[in-house]
């Protein structure tokens, strides 16, 4: 079974950057990604990342601001998020699936409980 457990969440001001971290129990070679969902809103997608690495997909909304990433050893996945905006705040949900189109995001089997992101304006 896997376990998803996010961390990192907090309140910002306009502009100032978080890390969020997702550390994986249960299973390796995950394709794992960051969900977002605002109060009110439905879930949206923000970024993946393959198991291995080097392939990564993002939503429009965050190219250039936001950098996902992994490190196998530890098997977590990171988001670093820069420039933040007041309308990214959401509920961010780390989530994993063992296939590997990146683009498809319907298929996610596996879910955090989710960490709070607050900015500020």
């Amino acid at each position: 079974q896997v376990q998803l457990v996010e961390s990192g969440g907090g309140l910002v001001q306009t502009g100032g950057s978080l890390r969020l971290s997702c550390a994986a129990s249960g299973s390796t070679r995950l394709t794992m990604a960051w969900f977002r969902q605002a109060p009110g809103k439905e879930r949206e997608f923000v970024a993946a990342i393959n198991w291995s690495g080097p392939n990564t997909y993002y939503a429009d909304s965050v190219k250039g601001r936001f950098t996902i990433s992994r490190d196998n050893a530890k098997n977590t996945v990171n988001l670093q998020m820069n420039s933040l905006k007041p309308e990214d705040t959401a509920v961010y949900f780390c989530a994993a699936k063992f296939t590997i189109v990146l683009h498809i995001l319907n298929d996610y089997k596996y879910w955090g409980q989710g960490t709070q992101v607050t900015v500020s304006s």
